[in-house]
């Protein structure tokens, strides 16, 4: 019944996780048998060239991911912001991906339209299925139904503002974003 947690086990499931690893994980998060309780928070803040940054942390100490999360974006050119002073750049959307030679794009444009999906994007080694957060299960379902299991899904935030920056600004905004995702409690940067 809950699409994130459906959507996070299909993605364990997929980077080969033992199921008692996942029932433990799903148990932590929500302070089963006198674990520690953890919560989801989001940061928001601009990178190098203002790039528009979010990132999405699963924390058991609420001060220590803050002042990791800022000491990061300050030691690399970026300022963390407000909550709600990026995500207004961005659409909360479920995406699925599919490997480029899973069919034509014009035979998966046609099969995501008819399962329920608000758009498909077709590139050089994908094909991208973007639906409604709470259509995603059902979307996801019809397809792997005609072409077998996805590549990935679940829930991004997709930008709808494109800007451009610097050769050097691009490297100082990918360190940041290294050094976030090597962060233990960091789930998602966008």
């Amino acid at each position: 019944a809950n699409p994130r947690l459906r959507a996070a086990v299909i993605a364990a499931r997929a980077a080969n996780m033992p199921n008692d690893r996942v029932k433990r994980a799903i148990d932590t998060a929500t302070g089963a048998g006198g674990a520690d309780i953890y919560e989801e928070i989001r940061y928001e803040g601009y990178g190098p060239g203002g790039v528009a940054v979010i990132v999405d942390v699963l924390t058991d100490n609420r001060n220590r991911s803050a002042g990791e999360v800022r000491m990061a974006f300050s030691k690399h050119g970026g300022n963390l912001g407000e909550t709600n002073s990026v995500s207004f750049m961005f659409d909360r959307v479920g995406e699925i991906v599919y490997p480029l030679d899973t069919a034509t794009p014009d035979a998966m444009f046609e099969a995501a339209v008819e399962a329920g999906a608000e758009d498909c994007q077709s590139n050089d080694e994908t094909h991208d299925i973007y639906t409604a957060p709470n259509d995603i299960a059902a979307v996801r379902d019809a397809l792997e139904k005609k072409f077998g299991e996805a590549e990935k899904s679940g829930l991004v935030w997709k930008p709808n503002v494109i800007g451009s920056c610097s050769l050097e600004q691009a490297q100082s905004l990918m360190k940041l974003i290294e050094v976030l995702e090597d962060n233990d409690d960091v789930q998602t940067v966008t």
